[in-house]
């Protein structure tokens, strides 16, 4: 699901795997856009555990992690990324 037409490589710390880069999202609160980041989806156990203010590069583009959020299934979590 992560490699194909849609995947791009994603490294951090010593782990290097597929994920689908969507940008840019905005989080809206009211009519004012608090931040506009992008979201990595990919599989739990390639980057799952990484928290706040980890580093990730992402399609050869350093961003520091916002948030990481496990899905339903909790096999696939979606990591919300600053750019650096």
């Amino acid at each position: 699901m992560f490699s194909g037409p849609f995947g791009v490589s994603a490294t951090s710390g010593g782990t290097t795997a597929n994920g689908i880069l969507d940008e840019p999202t905005s989080v809206v609160a009211g009519d004012q856009v608090l931040y506009v980041d992008r979201v990595l989806h990919c599989k739990s156990s390639d980057f799952g555990n990484l928290v706040g203010g980890d580093a990730i590069s992402v399609g050869g583009v350093n961003y520091k992690v916002r948030t990481c959020e496990k899905d339903i299934d909790g096999l696939t979590c979606q990591i919300s990324l600053e750019k650096v």
